[in-house]
């Protein structure tokens, strides 16, 4: 597996509109680059990007979405950190056969054999459990980043 860049990392916040107050002065955005709702995900998110990173804010839409439950155990702050892989699927193979443990997609793809993949736009994501990362949930995810190149 190859990591092709830093694809993006989140912030988890109770508030997402107070959060854009705070941080759109200090990124120099008077709006995010790409807002959006996933409701599989139970998440809003407001997204900037930086230098082809995004820097998301992101809030739990309902009061048992993995957001939610991540800022009651440790708080508002970094949730998890994005790295730009070029097929997620091969990736998760790649891994599981060294031992790196996913947490399953709680509504599998018909067509993913390892119930790991979750489907974003044109693209999949999955996230390594962070008790094997250092305590950081990893998420690969294979988008491919067609804003940038405009």
């Amino acid at each position: 597996m190859k990591v092709k860049k830093i694809d993006h990392f989140c912030i988890a916040v109770k508030d997402l509109d107070a959060a854009r107050k705070i941080w759109e002065p200090i990124l120099g955005k008077a709006e995010p680059d790409d807002p959006y709702l996933d409701e599989p995900e139970k998440i809003r998110v407001a997204r900037y990007w930086l230098d082809g990173v995004g820097f998301e804010l992101m809030e739990s839409t309902t009061p048992d979405g993995p957001v939610a439950k991540w800022i009651e155990k440790n708080g508002e702050g970094i949730m998890l950190l994005g790295l730009n892989v070029e097929n997620t699927r091969e990736a998760i193979e790649k891994l599981e056969a060294k031992d790196y443990p996913f947490i399953p997609n709680p509504e599998p793809v018909d067509d993913d054999r390892t119930g790991k993949a979750r489907p974003f736009r044109d693209c999949e994501f999955a996230f390594i459990h962070p008790k094997k990362t250092n305590g950081v949930l990893l998420e690969l995810i294979d988008y491919k980043w067609k804003e940038l190149e405009r």
